[in-house]
């Protein structure tokens, strides 16, 4: 892009697309009856069946196991067309969830013909494990939310802190919402893979902070303060592209090569790492412009008052 851009004069228009992705992930939240929460936070029994060789649909699947068991499943395509997810219920009974989770793959062993080593994995978790996971996962997020908030205000100042945190906030709405839009499953890896965004998209946001203070001591009388802002995004515009590029090429061949946990850890990151870049670049800094120029005006309007 060319240094005479002006990113500031467009920040509602660059801050439009975040907002349409966050409108279309409530509304998918909505007709997805909320977020697709893993059993590590609902509680129940997760279990990864390979069906190999035959013609079906996760519809059928679901009817099958609904039938055998009297639970509501869940069933979500695998890594592999041939692979299925299937999520139960728990009972707050370990032996009949143990009962449910072999009946449920009996009933599909007898309609598919499927051997003992279809049933891939599958693992329990206790209801209230999974809301003191949930609990845990939230206060570690505003932790390291507040955590960030207050480095921020310490190096540089308040509208930083709140314009850095701002863009934060909008980082990780994006996330959610494509998992909502997605369908994707929500577990522990999500949350790492947040957190570790969180901390990549801030040091984003530090670089063109630094560079933004740097150029503001140095700033003309006859320069804006959008024009300085502009002048400092360009400057560091390649830096941030670079290192965002070379991140992400790593973290796409972990996601193609990796096995599904990598998977996992890795989509959220390259979701996150394309936000992050972003809202540093286009949000964080454009706002801050707009921020620090509604305060100038305002001391300066104060200031006139006072004179007369």
């Amino acid at each position: 892009m060319s240094k005479k851009f002006n990113y500031t004069k467009n920040k509602a228009l660059f801050l439009l697309l975040p907002v349409l992705i966050i409108i279309a992930g409530i509304v998918m939240f909505f007709v997805h009856g909320g977020f697709n929460f893993d059993v590590e936070f609902m509680g129940g029994t997760r279990m990864q069946i390979k069906i190999d060789g035959k013609d079906f649909a996760n519809s059928d699947v679901e009817s099958i196991v609904e039938e055998a068991t009297g639970l509501d499943a869940v069933v979500q395509s695998g890594s592999a067309g041939d692979i299925v997810i299937i999520k139960l219920p728990s009972t707050n009974d370990t032996t009949k969830d143990e009962e449910n989770k072999m009946t449920a793959f009996s009933a599909l062993q007898e309609k598919y013909d499927l051997k003992e080593e279809a049933l891939m994995s599958a693992e329990s978790a206790d209801p209230s494990f999974g809301k003191e996971v949930q609990g845990k996962a939230i206060s570690f997020t505003l932790l390291a939310i507040l955590a960030i908030l207050i480095y921020i205000i310490f190096r540089f100042d308040l509208k930083s802190g709140l314009m850095a945190i701002f863009a934060l906030v909008i980082n990780v709405l994006v996330m959610a919402s494509v998992y909502t839009i997605t369908n994707i499953a929500i577990n522990t890896t999500f949350i790492a893979a947040m957190l570790t965004v969180v901390g990549y998209s801030i040091n984003n946001t530090i670089v063109i902070f630094d560079r933004i203070r740097e150029n503001k001591k140095l700033r003309k009388r006859d320069e804006s303060i959008d024009d300085m802002t502009n002048r400092s995004i360009a400057e560091t515009m390649g830096r941030t592209i670079n290192s965002t590029i070379t991140t992400l090429i790593t973290v796409v061949l972990i996601y193609i090569l990796g096995v599904q946990a990598i998977k996992q850890f890795a989509l959220p990151l390259i979701i996150g790492i394309v936000a992050g870049a972003y809202t540093s670049i286009f949000v964080a800094s454009t706002y801050w412009s707009a921020f620090e120029q509604a305060v100038a005006n305002s001391k300066a309007k104060k200031a006139k008052s006072k004179k007369k």
